[in-house]
């Protein structure tokens, strides 16, 4: 059904989900402050680091399991906003607890579990968040026209306003890594989401105007989505979609103590860094939606992967000292190059999940989004764990970095291999998509 303007105008779709996305940007100024907290506070090593860092982001894997619950199961007649509050409700919880224990009772042990809680409850907001989008990006408009103009405008939106969230949590997060604590940090954040579960309570899900779908069930929407997964587009897609980052070893833990501890790089410099990062994600969903919505997913997804590659051996140069020699700060490589290196293997994301969007039939919107996020979520928790690998078998530790350059230049050739299977992505999505509705 066609909304008219006035419908839309009153709908509160767009704020809910501009504010969520936005939540899930803002997630970076938290997570900023565990990166200092377990280094200072706790004294992990950077190999200890990396792992708790992709061990906490278990949860995400489950996601399949959230959007087929989100789908079939309505919690007083909603299936979107009763588990987008969950997650809110969950995240206050860890990240409060986390702020309010006393430095006694906190450990490795402890503080894994509640970031594991933290990370529960984004996964089922983000699970609701993107199902809502998928089902409001799949509505007819009142022409063709209108269609054609409004594909991918939904998921620009909402990746500019994620990116936004970014933006602001690392502008703020490296501002108040100087000031304040990060318990500072963890009880501003809980008090943030805490603001989100009472907005999300307040709205009814009917004023979403969301597509009319009877309740099929939880067995009757794993064969839709076991039926969906079946389709050649849509496996092949996310099989070489969730390989292209699992085939990657992540040597971020290690990055960030080369910057900080072995180029005494300061906190403000790390923040502002990311703030870049954050800003080139919300460039490139204006440079998408308004350039490359037209171009096919599988060329711009490779040339994305190729783009990767390159900033790799960038930073093999810049751990050589080469760019040093030529008189370019060290300070400020990791504000350019490391801030947009560490986003860039997001920018994947967005024209993939349009393509997803396209193809995914009616009804398991939600189940099929979240499967591709948890495919992509343990792809990277399995890239992170290559990356402790990496880091153990070359010997790099926390007083020794010679042999970083290597890891780094395995980890640059490891990222050109998935070019060779990229056609793997159909090009003609369109045509695919045409065909079936006539």
């Amino acid at each position: 059904m066609v909304s008219s303007s006035s419908d839309r105008s009153s709908n509160p779709i767009r704020s809910l989900l501009g504010f969520g996305f936005w939540m899930q940007g803002f997630r970076c100024f938290p997570w900023l402050a565990v990166n200092f907290f377990l280094k200072d506070g706790l004294n992990v090593d950077p190999s200890t680091l990396q792992l708790l860092q992709n061990s906490t982001n278990l949860p995400m894997v489950g996601k399949p399991l959230y959007g087929v619950i989100s789908d079939a199961v309505y919690i007083s007649g909603q299936h979107r906003l009763p588990y987008i509050a969950i997650g809110a409700f969950l995240q206050a919880v860890s990240w409060l607890a986390i702020a309010i224990l006393s430095q006694s009772n906190i450990s490795v042990f402890t503080i894994s579990l509640y970031l594991l809680l933290s990370n529960l409850g984004a996964s089922l907001a983000e699970v609701a968040n993107d199902a809502i989008v998928a089902e409001t990006a799949k509505q007819p408009t009142t022409s063709s026209k209108n269609a054609k103009s409004s594909s991918g405008e939904l998921q620009s939106f909402v990746w500019m306003a994620g990116s936004a969230g970014g933006v602001l949590g690392n502008l703020l997060g490296g501002y108040a890594i100087d000031r304040f604590s990060p318990r500072s940090m963890f009880l501003f954040f809980g008090f943030l989401v805490t603001l989100q579960f009472f907005i999300t309570i307040s709205v009814r899900e009917s004023s979403l105007q969301l597509p009319r779908r009877s309740n099929v069930g939880m067995k009757k929407q794993l064969s839709e989505l076991s039926a969906a997964l079946r389709k050649p587009e849509i496996a092949y897609s996310v099989a070489w979609f969730a390989a292209s980052y699992a085939i990657i070893p992540a040597l971020t833990g290690t990055m960030f103590f080369y910057q900080i501890q072995y180029l005494k790089i300061p906190s403000s410099v790390l923040g502002i860094s990311k703030v870049v990062g954050q800003a080139g994600m919300l460039l490139w969903g204006v440079i998408y939606n308004s350039r490359l919505k037209s171009i096919s997913p599988g060329r711009l997804i490779s040339a994305i992967q190729a783009m990767m590659a390159i900033f790799m051996f960038s930073d093999v140069l810049f751990v050589k000292g080469f760019y040093r020699e030529m008189g370019l700060p060290d300070s400020l490589y990791v504000v350019v190059f490391s801030g947009l290196l560490e986003v860039m293997f997001f920018f994947k994301i967005l024209p993939f999940s349009v393509f997803i969007a396209k193809v995914c039939p009616p009804g398991c919107e939600g189940s099929l989004l979240a499967f591709v996020m948890s495919a992509i979520a343990l792809a990277l928790i399995v890239s992170g764990y290559l990356g402790v690998a990496l880091v153990s078998y070359t010997g790099v530790t926390a007083d020794d970095f010679s042999m970083f350059p290597l890891a780094l230049l395995i980890q640059a050739a490891c990222t050109l291999l998935p070019l060779y299977w990229s056609y793997l992505i159909p090009d003609d999505v369109k045509t695919k998509t045409s065909k079936k509705k006539e």
